[in-house]
């Protein structure tokens, strides 16, 4: 039998993060959360999820960009998978987007919610193939 993926959600939107868990449990992946940066870098380590989906805006405005980088630091971690969903462009009136970056923002992929229920599951798949 294969092992399911795990996947850890970070964020501070409780209707979100249950919303999500949900979606990706119905779609056969194991779901782990935290409701801010700090508790899921420390849940990460305990689990080493295979993939982590983090908000940016949560205790301070940059928390998730801080996160991304503090993970690549972590041995245990650094090979772990990040997408970023945030509604941080909108949020701020931002008039660009976020990119993948190696050293700035070192994450798989960065979406901007609302993420439509499919995408967000493609996205996961692609990075969990």
């Amino acid at each position: 039998m294969k092992a399911k993926k795990i996947i850890l959600l970070v964020d501070d939107d409780t209707d979100l993060v249950e919303a999500n868990k949900e979606l990706l449990q119905f779609e056969g992946f194991e779901v782990h959360v935290a409701y801010d940066g700090k508790t899921g870098l420390q849940k990460a380590r305990e689990i080493r999820p295979n993939l982590m989906i983090l908000d940016v805006m949560m205790a301070h405005d940059t928390e998730g960009f801080d996160i991304s980088r503090d993970v690549r630091k972590i041995p245990e971690l650094k090979n772990m998978a990040v997408i970023i969903l945030t509604g941080i462009k909108d949020k701020k009136h931002l008039p660009f987007c976020f990119e993948p970056d190696e050293d700035w923002l070192p994450v798989k992929a960065v979406l901007e919610k609302p993420v439509p229920p499919k995408t967000l599951v493609a996205e996961v798949r692609k990075y969990l193939a």
